[in-house]
């Protein structure tokens, strides 16, 4: 049974934002995602991940983001995670998100919930992202622009995956489906003039070659909303991810 959190969520997923004079464009990305899972305990993980991000086809870079994080497994079904994140945004489409190159920091906390739904497996990540973004100004010959400043803004993104097995060998699962939707949720004094930042609406397919490999080949369909609320980006995306997952522990099993 879908909980009432859930309920909400999902609203607010499909929930329009209503604006009198927005544009509104649409970009066609390919995403290039790699993550990977060190452990260093039982209990104790390091991740790694870092992403390239195009658009129209392969001839636009979109964006580019590495991102560490701590992850502590308090039960079986609990995560909880500290981390940071550098992007680099591009200037691209027609009209552009982004007048020049900008870049984001972000430090965050996040909280993983897993369940078991009979064959499938309920993914709920809820993270506070507080988040560095650098602001364009004119340069001082006043030809151009430049990062001239960095502003804070606090963004919570929810998102639920199910996944689902499709194939097993053995004691593991080879072949499964995902599905699922993320939105993320612009907070505080300096939220920006909408209250939703991006969705996301997630299905794929993940083949997991051993217990420390995998890939997986996702569409997501990707909705933007800028931070005044004047320009809507429609973008559907091709994502291929490579994951792993290595165990460096001391105690084993």
């Amino acid at each position: 049974m879908i909980r009432k959190i859930e309920i909400v969520f999902l609203f607010l997923c499909f929930s329009p934002v209503i604006s009198h004079s927005q544009t509104k464009t649409t970009n066609e990305n390919i995403w290039f995602h790699y993550s990977g899972k060190n452990l260093l305990t039982q209990k104790l993980s390091l991740t790694l991940e870092g992403t390239m991000r195009y658009t129209g086809g392969l001839s636009e870079k979109q964006q580019w983001f590495i991102r560490p994080s701590l992850d502590y497994q308090f039960t079986k079904a609990l995560a909880g995670s500290i981390g940071y994140s550098h992007y680099n945004t591009y200037v691209y489409g027609n009209p552009s998100l982004n007048k020049i190159q900008t870049p984001e920091d972000h430090f965050w906390i996040q909280g993983t919930y897993t369940q078991y739904l009979g064959a499938s497996k309920l993914t709920h990540r809820l993270r506070d992202e507080f988040r560095y973004v650098g602001i364009a100004v004119s340069d001082p010959a006043g030809d151009g622009l430049e990062i001239g400043r960095y502003e804070y803004r606090n963004r919570l993104r929810y998102m639920f995956l199910i996944n689902y097995p499709l194939v097993k060998k053995e004691d593991m699962t080879t072949v499964f489906a995902i599905l699922g939707d993320e939105v993320f949720m612009n907070l505080g004094a300096n939220a920006g003039k909408t209250f939703l930042n991006q969705n996301r609406i997630i299905g794929g397919i993940g083949y997991q070659f051993t217990r420390q490999h995998q890939v997986q080949l996702a569409y997501i369909h990707q909705h933007i909303w800028n931070f005044s609320n004047t320009l809507q980006e429609d973008n559907p995306t091709v994502r291929l991810s490579y994951i792993t997952t290595f165990d460096f522990s001391k105690k084993k099993g």
